[in-house]
């Protein structure tokens, strides 16, 4: 019997040109997206929970869309933080609410170098944060909110959005929301549906972020993250109903389901890279407890190896410009 491995794998490790050449998995700008909260104050306010992570006014919008495009990024996600909240979340369907002003200022700005797209739920509009309107026994009305989102799809449509991100988690939203896009006349204006959204507790510096008043949880809409098969689920019925690109969020502690839905899924499937798993890392990061830019691309590239064809991230700008230095 030889006394020498019969295989050696470590031959494709022993030069960074020879790992660079058997790399199963990659970044490129192009598949991240931009998060962006815009405020209606007057400047510029930073989110004590989210480092290095501000909300925008209309007047610095502008700013950050030409450096998104300038990255070369796929996209900015736009979230509104309105002044004042009701019942009904009303602001979210007024043509001179912030964020259909915002999505206007940012189509503007971005003049097709990239995607503008709106995060389409009521939470940050109103005022008990859920996503939707309450019975009267204080729960989410599923098929009143979907009244709702299909004035806010609207809306956001008339205002220039490229991509409808459909956050609520009401079930038919998509078929609601594709149906009214339809007989308006807006054919073109692309769904993504947050299909595997997960009642998570890394949401926690989001909420911060939009100034969220929510009280109590979000479980009976969200899904329970101990189920996997439900996330696959309500991905294939999302199809099902027209979506264009299906969304798992959480990204990091979902993977699982990330590849099972993206091994199955006949359209995009994108991950959300949320608050929470960016908090964690720039404050252990801060701490000193890790490697902060060697984390942020372990994390991402972990997510794309998952089955992500694209992936929002708070660190999408910077991460862009590493590609772009060779650094990743």
């Amino acid at each position: 019997m030889s006394s020498f491995p019969a295989h050696r794998p470590r031959r494709l490790r022993s030069t960074p040109a020879m790992r660079r050449l058997v790399t199963e998995h990659s970044l490129h700008a192009r598949q991240l997206v931009l998060p962006v909260f815009v405020t209606e104050r007057d400047a510029p306010q930073p989110i004590a929970t989210m480092p290095g992570v501000i909300q925008h006014t209309l007047e610095s919008l502008p700013d950050v869309v030409n450096e998104a495009a300038g990255a070369g990024l796929g996209g900015v996600m736009l979230f509104g933080v309105p002044a004042v909240r009701d019942a009904l979340g009303t602001g979210a369907t007024d043509p001179d609410g912030i964020l259909n002003r915002a999505i206007r200022v940012a189509k503007d700005a971005a003049a097709g170098r990239l995607t503008v797209q709106a995060d389409l739920c009521l939470d940050e509009f109103t005022d008990h944060g859920h996503c939707g309107v309450l019975d009267a026994d204080g729960g989410v009305d599923n098929d009143a909110t979907l009244e709702r989102y299909v004035a806010m799809a609207l809306a956001q449509a008339a205002a220039g959005a490229d991509i409808l991100g459909l956050s609520g988690m009401m079930d038919g939203q998509v078929a609601a929301c594709r149906e009214a896009l339809e007989d308006a006349g807006f054919v073109d204006v692309v769904i993504l549906a947050y299909s595997a959204k997960y009642a998570s507790a890394f949401y926690g510096p989001f909420r911060d972020a939009v100034e969220s008043t929510l009280s109590g949880d979000r479980k009976a809409y969200q899904l329970d993250p101990a189920n996997a098969r439900e996330g696959a689920l309500e991905a294939q019925r999302d199809i099902d109903e027209g979506a264009d690109i299906i969304m798992v969020k959480p990204a990091g502690p979902y993977l699982d389901v990330l590849a099972d839905v993206a091994a199955s899924a006949s359209i995009p499937v994108w991950a959300y890279q949320v608050s929470g798993e960016y908090a964690m890392i720039e404050m252990a990061a801060a701490a000193g407890a890790i490697d902060r830019d060697r984390a942020i691309l372990e994390s991402l590239i972990g997510i794309r190896r998952a089955g992500a064809d694209a992936i929002l991230t708070y660190w999408a700008i910077e991460v862009a410009g590493w590609l772009r230095e060779g650094r990743a």
